[in-house]
């Protein structure tokens, strides 16, 4: 396989966060995995931890604060359990046959982070020398993050620094990979040159918080596809239909190497915290649009809880367990995950095919196909409210749809 050198064990592979904190009553790694063999029947491959490290407590947000501040690289939040439960959980991923990947917050750390001391030159400071709270700014809105401090990356013992503490939870514990926070906000040299070291102790996946084509060069195996995410939600509103998808499509594969990952998703801790739960953002389309993001291209994501329905936003900056008395798509998810795994034409990136969209003369109704070798998938997916009838390609294969069903044939 010529280009990005991804990990040959990813090729059909899906991705799960988990929400520790807010996973069980108990909010720990031991709890945590008493629930890994439910998610190992229902399909999940990669287990990505939002961050385990102490957080920081000067300047806090809430009562728990965030697990993006934080308080020491090289430390266990307490709260979560010890290095021995760390390891226990990762080797029985692995026995399990499953990966584990770690959240890793490069960007910025807690006020009260032990580098403020250790290492105080590695971090930002205004004109008077005074550490200042880090003020995220994009194109559509202004976050004032007053719970952490931003890391200097002009300064290269930074560099070094920062991959030394990375290398400590390959070598250690044996971690798979890392899914790596606002990863454009972070010299895009720093982390080819992280990654160049830390794949000579172990071949890693690299998933980044970001979407710039560039990250994918060297660094990067998957980046976020926000724009589906936004894409989605406009058809849900009503504001675009399933005749947009082509286009993005056709910008997407222009813009991005052929080889790259795209992570698509129907939510996860970001979207479902601050902008919508699925049941605000999708509504009864939750289905049919989860569908559409696990079998169109890229890799899936699934946010902890949503196989029980997640029709809440959980707390940030406070405790607030998932509700796990219900599991009603606990088996919906287990056959789109097996669908994927179990048809070439589905994996990832190159190992997989890319989507031909087939013409259905109904603008709310989107089918396509992928085709690798052998293995055919035919996906059509009525994506309103309304019955919807369509004929693929002008010829004589017709059909109506209900509200939001949709029809999955592997040839």
């Amino acid at each position: 396989m010529s280009g990005f050198n991804h990990p040959e064990w990813t090729k059909d592979k899906n991705i799960y966060e988990v929400n520790l904190r807010q996973y069980t009553e108990e909010g720990s790694i031991n709890a945590f995995m008493a629930h890994l063999p439910r998610l190992k029947a229902m399909g999940v491959d990669i287990l990505w931890l939002m961050p385990i490290h102490p957080v920081g407590v000067k300047n806090r947000k809430g009562t728990l604060g965030s697990q993006y501040a934080s308080q020491d690289y090289l430390a266990i939040d307490a709260s979560l359990g010890t290095e021995a439960d760390l390891t226990q959980l990762v080797e029985t991923a692995h026995d399990m046959g499953m990966y584990v990947i770690l959240d890793w917050v490069a960007n910025h750390t807690a006020w009260d982070n032990v580098w403020v001391e250790q290492h105080p030159e590695w971090y930002q400071r205004n004109d008077d020398g005074e550490l200042f709270p880090y003020t995220y700014v994009d194109p559509r809105k202004t976050e004032y993050w007053t719970d952490v401090i931003g890391l200097d990356y002009q300064n290269k013992e930074l560099w070094q620094g920062m991959t030394d503490a990375m290398a400590y939870w390959v070598k250690i514990f044996d971690i798979d990979g890392f899914r790596c926070d606002v990863a454009g906000l972070v010299p895009t040299a720093f982390w080819e040159f992280a990654t160049e070291q830390l794949h000579q102790i172990k071949h890693l996946f690299m998933l980044a918080e970001w979407s710039s084509p560039e990250l994918h060069n060297k660094a990067f195996d998957m980046t976020y596809d926000w724009g589906f995410y936004e894409l989605m939600g406009a058809i849900v509103k009503k504001e675009k239909t399933a005749e947009d998808i082509a286009p993005y499509l056709d910008a997407l594969f222009t813009e991005y190497p052929a080889d790259a990952y795209r992570m698509v998703f129907t939510t996860n801790h970001d979207k479902n915290t601050w902008e919508a739960s699925d049941e605000e953002y999708f509504g009864d389309a939750f289905k049919a649009f989860s569908v559409l993001a696990a079998t169109l291209y890229g890799m899936p994501l699934i946010y902890s809880g949503q196989e029980a329905y997640l029709d809440k936003r959980l707390a940030f900056f406070e405790k607030d367990n998932i509700d796990w008395k219900r599991l009603e798509l606990e088996t919906f998810y287990s056959e789109l995950l097996t669908l994927k795994r179990e048809n070439q034409a589905l994996w990832n990136g190159p190992y997989g095919a890319m989507p031909l969209l087939l013409q259905t003369g109904n603008p709310n109704v989107v089918a396509f196909s992928r085709e690798k070798e052998s293995n055919c998938v035919e996906v059509i997916i009525n994506l309103s409210e309304q019955v919807q009838e369509y004929q693929i390609n002008n010829i004589a294969k017709k059909g109506k749809l209900s509200p939001f069903e949709y029809v999955i044939t592997v040839k």
